[in-house]
């Protein structure tokens, strides 16, 4: 049944007619293809496939959102809880794969969360250099009777080498000062303006101000799973820049995609679900005239709900 929603909700959706005209714009690959082939595509097929036609030392900037290891619908996929080895054989299974398309100087960024986290660590020490464990607040959610609410999730931070791109002056955080110093009168290390007082701070492996998308924001679609653009402009501003190559093997809706038009990087990504795939293509267009995100303003990250 369709679902009836609420006057004021934003959630973006597809009719026939979209999904129709998104999905000539969506490829598969049956060959190998040349990188001119995949610049700021969708490729709308199953995952070891498309790999196997990619060409190798592309990638500048590798995002993966998998399935995390618990029983989960995704529209038309269903991802079944293994066992913890299993798991990180299954992502061995495509990880392994990738490796060949990432350049020497690459990053590489695996969400997950307390049931996958060490199976992403173990699988990924296997190709690649840890550099840190990100943990988000991920603020939804009604809470357990019988357990801690789980309000957080992992994101694994690689790279291939030592020789890698992080851009510090573009992924500060702009913080409220509570208690304003000032040394001959004059502020230290904060600024004072009409709309109170900041100071610029290194960004921590800690990410407390991030909104996970919900009904009321223009980002937000039906992806079970669909991770903030902040969250994805956080990642990409940091670990590449301008012109370079963002891969995301598990697309869903695009989110990778569009931050990444958004901030003038090139993209491409592989979602199996022809739905979610549409969907991406739609936030692509949409993003040729609205290139906000959400808590990210004049570059600057702003602590949640300050704006």
């Amino acid at each position: 049944m369709e679902k009836i929603r609420a006057p004021r909700n934003k959630t973006l959706t597809l009719s026939e007619s979209e999904k129709e005209k998104f999905s000539k714009n969506l490829i598969s690959l049956t060959n190998k293809t040349s990188i001119p082939s995949l610049t700021n595509k969708t490729i709308n097929q199953d995952l070891l496939l498309s790999l196997a036609c990619l060409p190798d030392s592309f990638v500048d900037l590798l995002f993966i959102d998998p399935p995390y290891n618990m029983n989960k619908t995704f529209n038309s996929n269903v991802f079944k809880e293994l066992s913890t080895k299993d798991y990180i054989d299954w992502i061995d299974s495509w990880l392994s794969k990738i490796v060949r398309t990432l350049k020497s100087t690459a990053s590489i960024y695996i969400c997950g969360d307390y049931r996958s986290s060490s199976a992403i660590q173990q699988a990924g020490e296997k190709y690649f250099k840890v550099r840190n464990r990100i943990i988000w607040e991920r603020e939804k959610g009604r809470g357990s009777t019988k357990n801690w609410k789980n309000n957080s999730e992992d994101i694994w931070y690689f790279t291939v080498s030592d020789s890698f791109t992080f851009n510090l002056d573009d992924v500060k955080l702009k913080k409220k000062v509570i208690a304003p110093y000032k040394i001959n009168g004059q502020p230290k290390d904060w600024e004072e303006s009409k709309i109170g007082n900041y100071r610029l701070t290194h960004p921590s492996n800690i990410w407390t101000d991030l909104t996970v998308p919900f009904w009321s924001m223009p980002e937000n679609t039906d992806h079970p799973t669909q991770k903030p653009e902040k969250l994805l402009a956080k990642i990409i501003l940091a670990s590449s820049n301008e012109g370079d190559f963002v891969f995301d093997p598990f697309l869903g809706s695009g989110t990778t995609s569009v931050v990444s038009k958004k901030l003038n990087r090139i993209y491409l990504g592989i979602e199996l679900d022809n739905d979610f795939a549409c969907l991406s293509e739609k936030r692509l267009l949409l993003a040729d005239s609205d290139k906000t995100i959400q808590g990210y303003k004049d570059k600057i990250f702003w602590e949640r709900n300050s704006l």
